[in-house]
């Protein structure tokens, strides 16, 4: 199975509040399932957003099943865990274009294409993932705020000095664990350097 069938498959079997499908046909009818999960860092490829999200998704469930066992089903819902695994990336939606570059193989020019950014919403990053995805379903606050800050100390907002982050790592664990997740897929599945 594919990512894009597997992405599919997990978001119909948990996330079912009102909004959900048209949330999913929005992301069938955008660039979703083809974009990239970066330009150069991740999962610079066709299908890397799709894939990346599956990741995060797989990570974060495991990361909370460890963490609260067969309690967390009541503490986290299988619902939340694939809306903040699968979703908390959809601010990438339109963001990438391709362009090309000539470089010289074997002596030599060949044009070759790359990723760059084309940034249409100038939002941020995870809070443009909770505004795109609150058009359509209502998140609650602890879903919002994991998915806001699943960037961590790579946030713009940290590195220019917020300290909000601290205090939602401090109150909703899933924000913790969906940062960890986030890294985890990102710096341990996906893989960033040829290594053999």
């Amino acid at each position: 199975m594919n990512y894009a069938d597997r992405f599919i498959e997990l978001y119909q079997a948990n996330i079912k509040r009102k909004g959900s499908e048209e949330l999913l046909e929005y992301l069938k009818k955008s660039d979703f399932f083809t974009a990239p999960a970066s330009t150069r860092f991740h999962l610079a490829c066709e299908g890397g957003l799709v894939e990346h999200s599956v990741n995060v998704y797989l990570r974060l469930k495991s990361l909370l099943d460890l963490e609260y066992g067969e309690k967390r089903p009541e503490i986290y819902s299988d619902e939340t865990v694939a809306i903040c695994g699968l979703l908390h990336d959809v601010c990438k939606i339109g963001v990438y274009a391709v362009s090309y570059r000539n470089v010289k193989e074997n002596g030599i020019w060949k044009e070759v294409p790359f990723y760059t950014t084309d940034e249409q919403l100038p939002y941020g990053h995870g809070e443009k993932s909770v505004y795109i995805i609150n058009g359509f379903l209502r998140l609650t606050r602890e879903e919002a705020l994991a998915i806001n800050w699943h960037m961590g100390s790579f946030d713009d907002r940290v590195r220019g000095g917020s300290h909000s982050i601290a205090k939602a790592y401090a109150d909703y664990p899933i924000a913790v664990l969906t940062h960890l997740a986030d890294l985890s897929a990102t710096y341990l599945d996906e893989n960033r350097n040829d290594r053999s």
